[in-house]
């Protein structure tokens, strides 16, 4: 995996009996935070019912998806400007 540029992102855990090193957590940390961003994202479009769309034909299926992406794009950006923040 590192010869093509790959790193492995899997965080640590500790034992019952022994935790983990302040390296660790810190190396925790680095790899938890896009990570929640990420999934923050997938959650989202999960509860507007995932991947799961009614249509027939892979052009259909295709825009549906797109629309429920761009649904959750639209919700982000009232978010952020009612929260004051600029959005770009």
């Amino acid at each position: 995996m590192t010869q093509a540029g790959w790193r492995v992102h899997i965080q640590r855990k500790g034992s019952a009996t022994k935790g983990i090193s302040e390296t660790q957590k810190k190396r925790n940390r680095r790899i938890a935070t896009p990570r929640a961003r990420v999934e923050h994202v997938f959650g989202a479009l999960a509860q507007m019912g995932g991947k799961l769309v009614r249509c027939m034909g892979i052009v259909r299926v295709d825009f549906a998806l797109l629309l429920k992406a761009a649904t959750y794009n639209l919700k982000r950006l009232v978010f952020l400007k009612e929260g004051g923040l600029a959005a770009f």
